[in-house]
């Protein structure tokens, strides 16, 4: 057990003797405790102290946590300088950077492949700097090393997981806009009534992506805020027409596509056609949830519009239907005189198969 006041470890003098705790007290000019002290305060254990002044900058000291991480003895490490620890990842480029921090007498931390006595290897996170005596000559260089594999390897699956997760949608994305092109030349009568009717679904489609999805580590979106972009584009400025009521259930981003689109088709037909065509129209949208098994479910009613008939072009509809079925889920249209009333299920961990 180190006694108070020291540091548990195990040094050579510029003599070439062996020392440890048990003679550090008789041997402060060689490595007093002031000059512990500052190794302390900027470096993090395990260290070890090298003697720039030795051929070779050999290390002179190291403390156990050394020895533990590197699972090298005292005697195979005292004497050596540092590079024994490279192997053959170690980069130039970080080694290099470990000679300018010394050139340059500054504490700088960089990281470097190094290699334990079994041939493993870990990443080290090294943190090294000078150590100054009291006239303010250059002395002694302290290192301290740690180990951050696994903290590196954590983030790489993370990025990982969240590129597959981008990825994921990018697809789902592309499918959606495939089936939504495709079927909409095949219902259109002309090109410009074609390419006006994608032009506002991937308007519509884009907005809900870019304004909900945002990053790719973002797994579910509120109705509220899927709904927003919608509620902008298609009703007054001054006015809300559109009233949403019931819960917000969070929205698997497997459903944002078909979703959105549905709820695009419908506010595109209100205008045209329906409550949203007039300033006294209005739309309820009201949602809820469902058991056995775990469904989502909105119901949108209009009212205060023109008379409703039932339009003899149902290209968009038939497009949402395909979209919808597609994700698992139903939608029903009711043409009431009063305005259309359209009910909606999606289950709420659908996948949108491509």
């Amino acid at each position: 057990m180190a006694r108070a006041g020291h540091i548990a470890g195990y040094f050579r003098t510029k003599g070439g003797e062996l020392m440890n705790d048990d003679v550090v007290a008789a041997n402060r000019s060689a490595l007093n405790e002031d000059i512990l002290g500052k190794v302390v305060r900027h470096a993090r254990l395990p260290l070890c102290i090298t003697d720039p002044t030795l051929p070779d900058n050999p290390i002179v000291y190291v403390n156990e946590a050394f020895t533990d991480l590197t699972g090298y003895t005292l005697d195979e490490i005292v004497g050596q300088n540092c590079r024994f620890l490279q192997g053959p990842e170690t980069t130039r480029e970080s080694v290099d950077t470990v000679r300018e921090i010394l050139v340059d007498r500054r504490v700088d931390t960089v990281e470097i492949v190094n290699y334990r006595k079994d041939g493993s290897r870990f990443l080290n996170a090294l943190q090294l700097g000078p150590i100054n005596d009291e006239a303010g000559n250059l002395a002694y260089f302290f290192g301290s090393q740690l180990d951050v594999s696994e903290r590196r390897q954590a983030e790489r699956e993370r990025r990982e997981l969240a590129d597959d997760e981008l990825l994921h949608r990018l697809r789902n994305i592309v499918n959606v806009m495939t089936a939504m092109v495709r079927m909409t030349s095949r219902e259109e009568p002309s090109p410009a009534a074609f390419a006006e009717k994608v032009i506002d679904r991937l308007s519509a489609l884009g907005a809900a992506h870019f304004e909900t999805i945002g990053r790719s580590d973002q797994k579910e979106v509120d109705f509220r805020t899927l709904m927003g972009p919608i509620m902008r584009a298609y009703t007054s400025a001054t006015e809300e027409q559109i009233t949403l009521t019931g819960v917000n259930p969070e929205i698997s981003h497997r459903l944002v596509s078909p979703l959105t689109l549905a709820l695009h088709e419908l506010a595109t037909n209100a205008v045209k056609h329906g409550a949203l065509s007039s300033e006294n129209g209005r739309v309820s949208l009201d949602v809820s949830m469902l058991k056995a098994p775990a469904r989502m479910r909105f119901i949108w009613q209009e009212t205060g519009g023109p008379e409703v008939t039932k339009s003899d072009r149902s290209s968009g509809s038939r497009i949402i239907q395909s979209l919808t079925r597609a994700a698992g889920g139903t939608l029903q249209y009711e043409w009431r005189r009063e305005g259309l009333v359209a009910t909606a299920e999606f289950p709420m961990f659908a996948l949108l198969e491509g």
